[in-house]
């Protein structure tokens, strides 16, 4: 299989290294070269610096969520047999593969976890499947992922809660926190500074496309307000409800 991703960062390599099996070639292509010649070092495998070089086998597109279905268009003649992305959302992506490369096979994979902890949970959209997004599925399998099938509304509003949702609950708990001595932590609040921790230790920009992608975060400050405006029959009614 001839494989190019597009997007060298994390979570590119992490498909490249997931999905390419013994004797396949892999290519790169980023906005940044510099960033494709690092990956191809890192993982084997060679930098391209135009969706006009060559023909590939499989096109994947680890790309930011704003950028990807302008990519998947860019690069949808370079793309043989298949095309995938990796990039978080699936109803954009979905209809550009189908627009972009109706002949080919097509799949939008969203890996539940960031590539430093894989393997993990990956959601999966089949929009038309064949034996290279099937060998992919094999691949990611065997390498101890759980692939499980779902649909681009389906999965997207699952979004707004695992991921929108719950990123701005742990934010705005950090940005309303303040330090007490270790002593007096909970396990709650020692669980919630845990949370905080591990969301703030990514990055910005790959939080602040989630919550431009997706909605969600409103509904949190709803819900805030209302535990804050309750009076106590009032909390306790909503204590009980949840």
């Amino acid at each position: 299989m001839r494989l190019l991703v597009v997007g060298a960062g994390a979570m590119g390599r992490w498909f490249a290294e997931a999905a390419a099996g013994e004797g396949d070639e892999v290519a790169f292509a980023d906005a940044d070269p510099d960033a494709a010649r690092a990956a191809a070092e890192a993982v084997g495998g060679r930098a391209v610096d135009a969706p006009d070089e060559g023909s590939f086998d499989l096109v994947c597109v680890a790309v930011p969520l704003p950028a990807a279905a302008d990519v998947i268009a860019e690069y949808a003649d370079v793309a043989a047999r298949a095309i995938c992305d990796v990039t978080g959302s699936m109803h954009d992506p979905v209809g550009a593969m189908r627009e972009h490369c109706p002949d080919c096979e097509r799949a939008s994979l969203h890996p539940l976890f960031a590539p430093e902890n894989a393997p993990g949970a990956v959601a999966a959209v089949v929009d038309e499947s064949g034996p290279l997004t099937e060998t992919v599925r094999e691949r990611l399998d065997d390498r101890g992922n759980e692939v499980f099938d779902t649909t681009p509304a389906e999965h997207d509003e699952a979004m707004e809660t695992v991921q929108a949702r719950a990123h701005a609950a742990v934010l705005a708990f950090a940005m309303a926190a303040e330090e007490v001595p270790d002593a007096f932590h909970t396990p709650i609040s020692e669980g919630l500074f845990d949370l905080v921790e591990g969301v703030t230790g990514g990055e910005a920009r790959v939080y602040a496309d989630i919550q431009a992608a997706f909605d969600g975060a409103d509904d949190v400050a709803d819900a805030a307000r209302r535990i804050a405006d309750a009076d106590q029959e009032a909390f306790a009614e909503l204590y009980e409800q949840l």
